[in-house]
């Protein structure tokens, strides 16, 4: 998707509107009345504040014109908009991101001082926590604005055992969901990210992934706002490859960029956070553990010749003493999936093989640091489950001077 691809029936009304201080983008697909509700939310804002929703509908069109609700003070101002179209290629997550990068070009020809995006179905949120994710970028003028949602500890395993760990290491901020998706953006961020792609310079700068990494390595001010538990799909263990793959490429390809950046960085601070905490329950099923550990040892059968040209024998080493456990024993150290992660990094940036096979001979070895999470936090409380992300997060800090000493010198470590 272009940057400036805005539908011709949405630039129509857009162009009509003028101007708009923030724009929220829903990419989810929500009720009615939930879309009622967040638009109330926003009339809580100052009431100076011009509003355009674009709303994830492809039916229905505005119930008043731009200059009507203007005249009326009737902002927010929806705009009926297909956000999320079918991918051709069949990769919803893509289609996702190209969404972002929409609401962005929207945002930017309405000359809006921010943006938010609305992309989870959200359970017990935070009261008129729409408006703390625009709020600090209104009224404190921050550049980026993340969701800390309420976890639950089987949930977003992704984020958790690699996203938001590797993230904190990389630039020195304790960051809990780096990719939302649900956000806000200010006006600097957002034409930051589209001015690079549109000049070429970005080598793939993500509307989703590089937003953190190019807030952070700026200088730019980031906080987080409390908000509900997302609700989050089945897993689906046969679509892990992919997700692994569309997810962390972006990621690898930032750190690639960055690298100036996150090797200068050292220690770690957290983010000021607004709003309260919200709790749920923890009522998620525990995953089939047994069934993941047998796709790792497959994948430690099969998948050697691969491996090989990625991870260092020592860890090739620790990987078949693991593969030989029973289950019950079933654990993989932090350090050594910290590693793990940081060679996959590495060789994605020298390209040892095709990127989107490294990425899915990936896969097995993260199910293997999901079963044994899951296995270890089976038995225990949230409190617990917190504590031991913490744990995870600092393996990947102490492991960092491996990664800075690899991605410098990469035929010294060569495996």
């Amino acid at each position: 998707m272009e940057v400036d691809s805005i539908p011709q029936q949405a630039q129509e009304t857009i162009e009509k509107i003028d101007n708009a201080d923030l724009v929220v983008g829903i990419l989810a697909d929500l009720e009615p009345e939930r879309v009622t509700m967040l638009c109330e939310d926003l009339q809580t804002l100052d009431g100076s504040t011009r509003i355009v929703v674009l709303q994830n509908d492809k039916g229905s069109s505005p119930t008043s014109t731009p200059s009507e609700a203007a005249a009326k003070g009737a902002f927010p101002f929806l705009v009926p908009w297909p956000l999320l179209r079918p991918d051709p290629a069949g990769a919803p997550v893509l289609s996702a991101f190209a969404a972002y990068q929409a609401v962005f070009a929207a945002s930017e020809k309405l000359g809006a001082r921010a943006c938010c995006m609305v992309a989870s179905k959200l359970e017990n949120a935070a009261p008129r926590w729409i408006c703390q994710l625009a709020q600090p970028m209104l009224q404190s003028n921050l550049d980026l604005v993340l969701p800390r949602y309420a976890r639950r500890k089987l949930e977003g395993l992704l984020n958790s055992g690699v996203i938001s760990p590797l993230t904190r290491c990389l630039y020195g901020k304790r960051i809990h969901n780096p990719l939302g998706p649900d956000l806000g953006a200010s006006q600097r961020l957002f034409r930051k990210i589209l001015g690079a792609e549109r000049n070429g310079r970005a080598g793939g700068t993500h509307p989703l992934a590089s937003l953190a990494p190019v807030a952070l390595c700026d200088n730019m001010q980031v906080c987080e706002a409390h908000v509900g538990a997302r609700s989050y799909p089945p897993t689906d263990l046969t679509n892990i490859s992919s997700l692994i793959t569309q997810v962390l490429g972006p990621i690898f390809l930032d750190m690639e960029r960055n690298a100036i950046c996150w090797q200068r960085t050292r220690g770690c601070v957290p983010v000021p956070a607004i709003g309260d905490p919200v709790f749920v329950s923890d009522d998620t099923a525990t995953p089939d553990i047994s069934r993941m550990v047998e796709s790792f040892q497959l994948g430690n059968r099969d998948l050697q010749e691969i491996w090989s040209l990625v991870l260092p024998p020592a860890t090739l080493f620790e990987l078949r003493k693991l593969s030989r456990l029973p289950l019950e024993q079933f654990r993989m150290p932090d350090e050594l999936w910290a590693r793990i992660v940081y060679d996959f990094a590495l060789a994605h940036r020298l390209r040892t093989i095709s990127r989107d096979h490294l990425l899915k001979s990936m896969t097995p070895l993260y199910l293997a640091w999901v079963a044994s999470y899951a296995q270890e936090l089976s038995t225990v409380g949230e409190d617990a489950a917190e504590q031991r992300l913490e744990r995870l997060s600092i393996a990947y800090e102490s492991s960092k001077s491996y990664l800075v000493s690899r991605w410098r010198w990469p035929d010294r470590f060569n495996p």
